[in-house]
């Protein structure tokens, strides 16, 4: 069973949202929480693997949240998914840069909410070649640093490797965009994560876009 935390201050939003992951075979709400100090104390406490994170709430807003879940040995297991209202959050590069592992407009459908915790409780990122990152490219618009550094240590197989990640493509894809295993294109990826030190492809995608590689 996939253990799901729910971080959402509106307490009718929160329901509904139980009500959904519960009613999936495989998933199972363990807590709520209506503000991000509880969500971060919860997370602690419970070790959920996911953690469904709203970006405004009272006291400790959820990118805060997600960036104390991530500094805790004890709670950064847990995976987080931002909830953002999308066409007008610009927190959601921040919410990223803390350490969640992706983000879904509010309106998403249910049938893809509960795909996207399924996504993410395995230890993927939610990446599409739209929105995602339609999100980040507006957001890295003004990049808090341009490092084109970061990428030195990659090899230039590697540099093709990340920038196929950065434009959304699963590792089959890029297996068959540069005609080799499936296989080696995972451990490609891995090392890219490797050697960048990040947390997952979203960050890689971040990277890429910093360094002005996509």
């Amino acid at each position: 069973m996939i253990r799901v935390l729910l971080a959402e201050d509106q307490t009718l939003v929160r329901g509904a949202f139980a009500l959904l992951v519960n009613s999936a075979d495989d998933m199972e709400v363990v807590g709520e929480a209506g503000t991000g100090e509880e969500a971060v104390t919860l997370t602690v406490d419970l070790r959920p693997d996911v953690v469904l994170m709203d970006i405004r709430m009272p006291s400790t807003d959820g990118i805060e949240a997600t960036r104390q879940i991530f500094a805790d040995d004890a709670s950064r297991g847990s995976k987080v998914l931002i909830l953002t209202t999308f066409e007008t959050d610009t927190n959601v590069l921040r919410g990223l840069r803390a350490g969640a592992c992706g983000f879904l407009p509010k309106d998403t459908r249910p049938d893809a909410l509960l795909n996207a915790i399924r996504t993410v409780a395995v230890g993927e990122s939610l990446l599409s070649p739209g929105a995602t990152k339609a999100v980040i490219t507006r957001a890295l618009s003004r990049p808090e640093a341009p490092a084109p550094e970061r990428l030195a240590r990659l090899t230039a197989r590697e540099r093709e490797v990340l920038r196929l990640v950065a434009s959304g493509q699963s590792n089959k894809e890029i297996a068959d965009e540069l005609v080799v295993s499936p296989l080696t294109a995972k451990t490609h990826v891995a090392r890219i994560l490797a050697k960048l030190g990040a947390r997952d492809r979203v960050h890689l995608v971040i990277a890429a876009y910093e360094a002005g590689l996509s």
